[in-house]
């Protein structure tokens, strides 16, 4: 008779600790965010707590806003034991699509209590022009 090596039982023990740090490590990648929407404006607030304005850069490429940045850490302190720390630094990147009405060339950007809003202006309603399609025949 073959005995069979039941490894499933101690397998959780040895992901469980394991299993959050993917996803802790995607939500630091991509910051918390809202995007929002008025008659004149797109607005999306992104959640940098610690972050130094000087350490964000916002580009738009494409039709496509990204923002981009780091957390960094600077800490020299002799003669102390960390016993555990939660604070996370690195880099980050978030994209959004901008809707096709969204102005790129007159977006403005404040970062203000560790909150970044960035405004797109809209260009407003374009006229919708009705065009016939011709069928080819033949």
């Amino acid at each position: 008779m073959v005995e069979k090596t039941h490894t499933a039982g101690w397998w959780p023990q040895v992901y469980e600790p394991l299993r959050n740090i993917g996803e802790k490590i995607a939500n630091w990648f991509a910051p918390p965010s809202d995007a929002a929407a008025t008659e004149n404006f797109y607005e999306i607030n992104m959640e940098l707590p610690g972050v130094a304005a000087d350490n964000i850069d916002i580009s738009i490429e494409e039709g496509q806003l990204t923002v981009r940045g780091e957390k960094r850490t600077q800490h020299e302190e002799k003669g102390r034991t960390y016993y555990f720390s939660e604070r996370e630094y690195g880099a980050f990147q978030r994209s959004f699509r901008l809707p096709a009405d969204a102005d790129a060339e007159n977006v403005a950007a404040d970062f203000q209590n560790g909150v970044l809003t960035v405004r797109v202006p809209k260009t407003g309603p374009r006229p919708h022009k009705a065009k016939k399609i011709e069928i080819r025949t033949g």
